[in-house]
């Protein structure tokens, strides 16, 4: 079933492993895909991962993007390069956004706060200018915290704040922009399983190990969230099959919000 025939998606940071995951799951159920990012060389080898059969469509329905979201000049170009080649927007999935990583306790104030600030208002840049689009397809917007590495809450205490950010924005637009049919939602992951053998090469694959370790220690499923079970969140969100759900921000942590974490007495 390809519930996303005919239809324009545009996807920030598709050179992350969520990104990568939401990239092809759209492809896969018959979008034109729009994958954004910092590396062209990563966009490029992503949609080698794309369906080969494309006939549903036509065969030239993908564009990569080398965008930095923190340009705003840069964004208004990302805009217009997808309507000069599609001519609208039904989804926007904000995935770009990034957080200090590590224990905050070496931070500074004044480094701390820029980075939240920066967070917030990078994604609230895209929003809007995607936005006189996303009204005219009556289209939606998914928001994608994305994950600090550091399994306290203290060294996630930038992130904490940045997702409670994400949060009121994603409720704020979703209120302002209902009456214009445009529905706005987030999506929480928490700790993602990672691929050690594609793993960035800057990542200490030992530390991204045992935070994985730990997560799946405290998930009551079990195990860490995967790329694919993300990606399938977003695509649910994104999809006729939602269309009543806006403003929420809805985890996905294999139930690690419903725990307090502590061990039983």
């Amino acid at each position: 079933m390809k519930r996303f025939k005919e239809k324009t998606v545009v996807v920030t940071g598709a050179d992350s492993r969520i990104g990568r995951a939401t990239a092809i799951r759209f492809a896969n159920e018959g979008a034109n895909v729009i994958l954004v990012g910092r590396s062209a060389d990563t966009l490029t080898q992503i949609t080698e991962g794309f369906p080969q059969d494309r006939t549903w469509i036509h065969s030239d329905n993908f564009l990569t993007i080398a965008c930095d979201i923190g340009v705003q000049s840069q964004v208004q170009e990302m805009v217009k390069r997808v309507i000069d080649k599609f001519e609208k927007i039904d989804v926007l999935v904000n995935n770009a956004a990034q957080t200090t990583q590590g224990d905050n306790d070496g931070l500074s104030t004044e480094q701390k706060h820029p980075d939240v600030d920066d967070y917030l208002s990078e994604t609230l840049y895209v929003c809007q200018t995607a936005m006189p689009y996303l009204i005219q397809s009556k289209g939606s917007i998914i928001n994608v915290p994305s994950f600090a590495a550091g399994s306290s809450d203290q060294s996630a205490a930038t992130y904490d704040a940045a997702t409670l950010g994400i949060t009121d924005l994603t409720r704020t637009l979703a209120s302002a922009h209902s009456a214009d049919g445009v529905r706005v939602n987030a999506v929480n992951p928490s700790v993602t399983q990672t691929d050690i053998s594609n793993a960035i090469q800057s990542t200490d694959i030992t530390d991204l190990q045992a935070n994985s370790d730990e997560s799946s220690d405290h998930s009551p499923l079990g195990r860490c969230a995967m790329p694919s079970d993300i990606a399938a969140v977003i695509t649910f969100l994104a999809s006729d099959d939602a269309a009543m759900i806006t403003g929420t921000n809805l985890p996905v942590d294999g139930g690690v919000s419903t725990s307090n974490r502590q061990p039983p007495l």
